[in-house]
């Protein structure tokens, strides 16, 4: 059977774990060439390791414009293109208004939002006709859950930077989709400032809500996200996919 992504570049940030590190097997196993971008090294470097001689990994804050202009020069050398780009990097963080400082703020919108936008802005001259931008935005984004205001403000920024880029980079021959996952069973989720009290009373809210009755699985996210990424869906840009077991389309 002809893999979807032979001979294709793919960057995928927040490639160490959960669904970046799941998308990248997905992409390695349909032929790809990945380079996973990650804030520590020891991760990366597991990862890496993981993922065998087709993957190569890249120490990276995409909040901070000097590392993605020395991770893009990198590429630039070692690959000349990106085939395919999967803005994955995020991070989450849950408060009521009267109890989100500054720092909070700021720490959300500098990775979930100024991270991504400069991202796919400055590897755009890697991206040939052809090319596919795929972003991690979160079921969340249209959802008006208390506790969330700022965490679903950066998703709902994400998801139209889907929208408005999908119409710019159309005459380049460029697509630009999101994936929007539901609660997913990542590292990303144990993060979460909660106490186990707390944080067993969300999974049973979601089993409750989710009409599938579950979270997802890192794989079933990236099984979406590398269907983006493939001529599969080569007539589908400016589109949210959710994978969410129902939870917010139900």
């Amino acid at each position: 059977m002809t893999k979807q992504l032979n001979n294709k570049i793919a960057l995928i940030t927040g490639g160490s774990s959960g669904i970046g590190l799941a998308t990248a097997q997905k992409f390695v196993e349909q032929g790809a060439q990945v380079i996973i971008v990650g804030r520590k090294e020891e991760a990366l470097n597991t990862a890496v390791s993981q993922l065998g001689e087709q993957s190569y990994g890249i120490r990276a804050d995409i909040s901070n414009l000097s590392d993605l202009d020395n991770l893009y020069n990198e590429v630039k050398t070692k690959y000349q293109k990106l085939d395919i780009l999967f803005v994955n990097a995020g991070v989450a963080g849950f408060s009521p208004i009267d109890g989100t400082d500054e720092a909070k703020y700021d720490h959300l919108f500098d990775i979930n939002v100024k991270g991504a936008y400069f991202t796919i802005q400055k590897a755009l001259p890697l991206i040939p006709e052809g090319g596919s931008i795929v972003l991690t935005t979160s079921v969340i984004n249209g959802k008006g859950l208390p506790g969330t205001s700022a965490y679903s403000a950066t998703k709902a920024a994400v998801r139209s930077f889907a929208r408005t880029l999908a119409t710019e980079l159309a005459p380049r021959g460029i697509r630009i989709n999101a994936v929007s996952p539901g609660h997913t069973a990542t590292p990303i989720v144990t993060k979460i400032e909660m106490d186990e009290d707390a944080m067993k009373a969300m999974e049973n809210e979601v089993k409750l809500k989710t009409p599938l009755g579950r979270m997802g699985q890192p794989e079933e996210i990236a099984s979406v996200a590398t269907f983006l990424a493939s001529p599969e869906s080569s007539f589908v840009t400016g589109a949210e996919f959710p994978a969410d077991g129902g939870y917010a389309q139900i």
